[in-house]
């Protein structure tokens, strides 16, 4: 199973972004979406599973859920903006959302590839305008049974 792992677009959905999840089976989105036009348009691609963030406003945090919780491929996912922890860290990540195999957050626009006590922790970093000095970026994640690789991409 491919998955398309996207957070912070802040209202910006860049046409990249349309490459490189083309054929993914789920887009995952870690918050501050920005407008619901951009959940719709990534339907387009796959089904979506989305929180909100801490810049989510009208029509976006009223709908989407603080977190998802999602079984793929018999691994355990959760999908959180980190807002909630001030400045997520995958220790703090771990502590809060224990028996979890796969923590997929935003919030720091930072992307993050790490395994903490068994757990993956991954920021895909942040696909909308460019901030911090930082590359915007997606990730693509690839599961199966027993086996899960994350790759990032910058866009």
């Amino acid at each position: 199973m491919r998955v398309g792992l996207i957070s912070d677009t802040h209202g910006r959905l860049r046409p990249e972004v349309f490459t490189h999840f083309q054929g993914v089976d789920r887009i995952l989105h870690a918050g501050d979406v920005g407008s619901p036009e951009i959940l719709s348009d990534l339907a387009a691609l796959a089904p979506v599973h989305a929180v909100h963030g801490n810049t989510d406003r009208y029509g976006v945090a009223d709908v989407l859920p603080a977190q998802a919780e999602l079984e793929l491929e018999g691994w355990k996912v959760l999908v959180t903006h980190g807002h909630e922890l001030g400045s997520p860290t995958p220790e703090a990540l771990v502590r809060a959302y224990p028996g979890r195999d796969i923590i997929v957050h935003g919030h720091t626009h930072i992307p993050l590839l790490e395994t903490f006590e068994g757990t993956l922790i991954v920021n895909p970093g942040a696909a909308g305008p460019a901030r911090f000095r930082l590359l915007p970026s997606v990730a693509v994640m690839e599961l199966s049974p027993g086996k899960r690789t994350v790759r990032h991409v910058a866009l």
